[in-house]
């Protein structure tokens, strides 16, 4: 069983979830194909605070409230199971743990390696009836990787050295 959150920790999650929503839906970059976005910042500091299950969890309200205030495009299960996914791997990463350059790497190469580069390219294909074997789809996604991945890390590194997060853990928890 999965321990109970308090009421602060439900306004922390509140405020977190708000900022993926706000980094995805409306501070984002997106075509039909390829979304550019921070929003792995929030997803960070919850798989931090929360660990994997809350955050998976958190991540799938972000997903329902995205869609729900600003859908783009039908609602689709898949994208949900991504949420989920990601804020296992997340939670996994991050929590209870501390924020090193090997746990930023591992975590940013598992997301956009399952995530970006397996299981969205299967959901586009099956959503838009293109043949998984499409540049269009794997052209933007794979450059996407190369060049975002080393920026996230950064971003996130940087963001890990200038927060104080074993001050947030504390008052957090």
């Amino acid at each position: 069983m999965k321990r109970k959150i308090s009421t602060k920790q439900l306004t922390m999650m509140s405020l977190l979830i708000a900022l993926v929503v706000v980094l995805s839906n409306i501070l984002s970059i997106e075509t039909q194909f390829l979304k550019l976005t921070l929003e792995f910042i929030p997803k960070m500091m919850m798989g931090l605070l929360f660990g994997p299950f809350w955050t998976g969890m958190g991540l799938v309200v972000a997903d329902v409230i995205g869609n729900t205030m600003f859908a783009k495009a039908p609602f689709f299960i898949g994208f949900t199971l991504n949420k989920v996914i990601e804020g296992l791997i997340y939670g996994y990463f991050f929590y209870g743990k501390k924020v090193t350059l090997k746990n930023i790497c591992a975590s940013t190469v598992c997301v956009t390696g399952l995530i970006s580069l397996c299981m969205t390219p299967i959901w586009l294909a099956v959503m838009y009836q293109v043949p998984l074997t499409s540049s269009v789809i794997w052209l933007p996604r794979i450059i996407k990787a190369i060049v975002t991945m080393p920026i996230q890390i950064i971003i996130i590194y940087s963001f890990a050295n200038v927060m104080p997060l074993n001050l947030l853990r504390k008052n957090h928890i």
